[in-house]
């Protein structure tokens, strides 16, 4: 519960962060132009990496996703200090913290996934034991019973049918 939980308010976040950066992105296209808005992309030399590796959680296996330079500074984004609008920044910085929160959403979406599916697969065990595994055992106990019980019967018999003679 704690994960969906956890999950759930990262997609709103990714939701809301998104809505701010196509608001900040529409907003310094319009005052600053296309252009300039397209140029300060393509001076970004900084690109973000993402790493995926494994962790446990309870004995399952799920990714663990850890961003490397998702936020850029306003030193290494190509524009400079002064050639730079505050509406670029403020839509980069926007995009940067849409990126974070995509990671972030990306990673607890991908558990909560692998975490559904092993509990899918467990629920078919249990229910295979339930209803089929169980039932033949109980079968099998039942005339194994009645076999020691008719054994016994003809054994007793038998000590009988003995001593009479």
């Amino acid at each position: 519960r704690k994960l969906l939980s956890e999950m759930i308010s990262a997609r709103e976040e990714l939701v809301a962060s998104y809505r701010i950066a196509v608001e900040a992105i529409s907003l310094a296209s319009a005052i600053e132009g296309g252009l300039s808005v397209k140029s300060a992309a393509i001076a970004n030399s900084s690109s973000p990496e993402v790493e995926v590796s494994r962790r446990n959680i309870m004995g399952v296996v799920v990714p663990k996703v850890v961003g490397q330079h998702l936020t850029t500074t306003i030193e290494n984004r190509g524009t400079g200090l002064i050639g730079g609008s505050s509406y670029i920044d403020e839509a980069a910085d926007a995009y940067s913290a849409l990126i974070e929160n995509i990671v972030k959403a990306a990673e607890m979406e991908a558990t909560l996934k692998r975490l559904l599916e092993e509990i899918e697969a467990t629920k078919r065990r249990v229910n295979a034991l339930e209803f089929k595994v169980i039932p033949e055992m109980e079968e099998a106990q039942s005339f194994i019973q009645l076999r020691l019980e008719e054994m016994e019967r003809e054994e007793t018999f038998r000590l009988k049918r003995f001593k009479n003679k």
